[in-house]
């Protein structure tokens, strides 16, 4: 119902906010497939339907008003749900929810915003942030010895490009009154000009009265004819002896036929001597610009001490602590659409 106010409203209002040389565009994609999912320990294999494999179903609404002399206000709210079944998102516009000015002095947003850390992440996951052993498991926004991909109550600032070469930088309010603050402060340097990117990110967030959790990611991404190679290095590194998490990811894609081949390698560890390594094959075969199967294997592989979880955009196949030194893997053939 909620939903269904919002777009007649954003209907009844752009005939006027026309006028004003502005523009309110909707998007989204459904994204679905059937999995054959395996933690790894007995009894935990099964067939799904699944949801969000190659990226989370949305719905979007974004927009821009010309104000003069170069200067744009802008916005965008946008909604994550499962396809299969129709459920929304914890938060309803928790994927994303700002607005701010754009001009010649780059973008200015309030709200909550995708970290800088995690932009770089997204352009060097090898995987793209979507299907099985994707990077994404390196992050959680409730976990201190994993990386937040969203922050909220913050204010953020994106410089303009020079010469490829730009900046992002967020302060996040924890909105504390006592204890730790919680606050997160961060930045990122990238750059990204003809077929090269390279992206360097750190996060500092006040969890703790003994000091500050640390964050750090490095990324890089290279293309050439049809094939594309990219890695990343990330880290967790919260206040305390032995609970640091690192994790690495190297990869190649390829133009094959009519879609692409992405193939990808992940390694993960903690300073308690847990670790795992995977692997992750996609082939994505393109029926239109819009619209997209695909078939989607992950596997990871965790040493005794490990429970290191797979993950897709949306499913993570976790080993809970009774199931140490299981190996979490998924097979999945899906389609998506974008609008």
């Amino acid at each position: 119902m909620l939903l269904r106010s919002i777009v007649v409203t954003v209907t009844v209002l752009t005939p006027f906010t026309a006028f004003a040389q502005s523009s309110v565009a909707i998007y989204g994609l459904v994204d679905i497939g059937v999995a054959r999912e395996d933690v790894g320990a007995p009894g935990t294999r099964k067939f799904a339907v699944v949801a969000g494999t190659q990226g989370q179903s949305r719905i979007g609404f974004r927009g821009t008003e010309d104000l003069g002399a170069g200067l744009k206000a802008v916005f965008n709210i946008e909604s994550g749900y499962s396809l299969d079944t129709g459920a929304p998102a914890p938060v309803f516009f928790g994927r994303r929810s700002i607005v701010g000015l754009e001009g010649s002095f780059g973008l200015l947003t309030v709200g909550r915003e995708y970290t800088p850390i995690a932009r770089v992440a997204a352009a060097t996951d090898p995987l793209e942030h979507g299907f099985y052993g994707t990077d994404l498991n390196s992050f959680d926004d409730n976990a201190r010895d994993r990386i937040i991909r969203r922050a909220s109550n913050s204010i953020n600032y994106s410089t303009p490009v020079f010469g490829g070469l730009f900046g992002r930088f967020v302060y996040s309010f924890g909105e504390q009154a006592t204890g730790p603050k919680q606050n997160l402060i961060g930045g990122s340097v990238e750059y990204n000009r003809d077929a090269i990117y390279l992206g360097a990110g750190y996060h500092q967030i006040e969890r703790d009265v003994a000091g500050a959790d640390k964050k750090f990611i490095l990324g890089a991404g290279y293309k050439f004819g049809a094939f594309q190679v990219k890695a990343n290095y990330l880290a967790a590194d919260p206040t305390g002896p032995n609970n640091k998490y690192e994790q690495i990811n190297f990869g190649v894609s390829t133009a094959l036929g009519n879609g692409r081949l992405y193939t990808s390698l992940q390694q993960n560890r903690d300073e308690t001597g847990a670790k795992a390594r995977g692997f992750g094959v996609t082939y994505s075969y393109n029926l239109s610009k819009r619209t997209n199967l695909f078939t989607s294997y992950g596997s990871l592989r965790n040493n005794d001490l490990g429970r290191f979880a797979l993950y897709s955009a949306t499913s993570k196949l976790a080993p809970t602590v009774a199931q140490r030194g299981a190996d979490p893997t998924a097979f999945v053939v899906g389609m998506q659409h974008r609008f």
